[in-house]
């Protein structure tokens, strides 16, 4: 039985979002549709392996065993493998379409995603599943990669922005481990650095998987939204409703920025080209959050004046 690369079919990379599979299924599906395609049985078996590709890159659950599979044994598009390495009985049978299989899918499909299939979760948990034991694993007669595994991470939004070094302690299936890790300066929410060898182990001499860290970013002094950053500066009264100049920290140092006169509590400071970067280099905006900040403790004088302008205000309004 030949190994069936889905990606190759649909034409994207592995690590295409769930959407670029979509957009690439439905373009080639509409190229190859029966309908569009009248009596040309290449482009009915085409549309076939679109849409057994798209039916298992298109769910979350099935991709990440398919994914799963691949990298474990390590298998390239075309490879020929004999099922009964895994349990299966009947020895090695060529890929091919038959109209009995699930909607007209491949042995390769049924085998592994079909109902009755094999289970590839017992599989990666070297559990046993139709004879597939740790005892008669040797007779796969390749080295097999490691399982890569992924965890997420939480970094702050100035780590991402400048770019930082972190020591971080993980649990993983081998015990808690403490990581140097460099982080690329400007990398996207959801972007991935990868730490090789740091994944599942390898089989038969095979090397050991990677560990990718999924960066998500918290929310401190800063926060990102979108392509901007926002972060509140507190502002005293005075200077909110006459303007005036204060020192804010901003994530790449301390700055003078202008308030100006009758700015609310609440009111938003725009500063351009000093948000976070976008995946082609540009940036976004600084949005400074305006807090009117009430003194906690008046002089005399302070509060005088205050009665001053509440006494003024009054007769404003008669």
């Amino acid at each position: 039985m030949k190994y069936r690369d889905y990606y190759e079919v649909l034409g994207v990379k592995k690590d295409a979002t769930q959407d670029q599979i979509k957009k690439a299924y439905r373009k080639l599906a509409k190229a190859y549709h029966p309908d569009a395609n009248p009596g040309n049985k290449s482009a009915e078996e085409k549309f076939k392996e679109i849409n057994e590709a798209y039916e298992v890159l298109g769910n979350e659950d099935k991709r990440r065993k398919y994914d799963q599979f691949g990298n474990q044994f390590n298998f390239a598009n075309g490879y020929d493998f004999d099922p009964s390495q895994f349990g299966f009985k009947g020895g090695n049978t060529s890929y091919e379409f038959r109209s009995s299989g699930a909607h007209g899918f491949s042995d390769f499909f049924d085998m592994f995603f079909g109902d009755g299939g094999l289970n590839l979760d017992d599989l990666f948990s070297g559990g046993a599943h139709k004879g597939f034991t740790s005892r008669n694993a040797p007779h796969v007669r390749q080295s097999l990669r490691g399982e890569d595994k992924a965890v997420e991470i939480k970094i702050s939004v100035l780590d991402g922005l400048m770019g930082s070094e972190k020591h971080i302690t993980l649990e993983t299936p081998n015990g808690r481990k403490t990581l140097a890790i460099s982080i690329p300066k400007g990398i996207q929410p959801g972007g991935k650095i990868r730490l090789k060898g740091q994944g599942g182990k390898g089989y038969n001499g095979g090397e050991d998987g990677d560990l990718l860290l999924v960066v998500s970013f918290k929310e401190d002094e800063f926060a990102l939204k979108g392509y901007d950053i926002t972060q509140k500066i507190e502002v005293m009264p005075w200077t909110a409703a006459l303007g005036g100049e204060v020192l804010v920290k901003t994530p790449e140092g301390k700055i003078l920025v202008n308030i100006p006169a009758g700015i609310r509590d609440g009111g938003n400071i725009r500063i351009r080209g000093k948000g976070y970067y976008n995946a082609i280099g540009g940036r976004g905006d600084l949005f400074l959050h305006v807090n009117i900040n009430n003194p906690e403790h008046l002089s005399d004088r302070q509060r005088a004046l205050y009665q001053e302008l509440k006494s003024l205000e009054m007769l404003n309004k008669r």
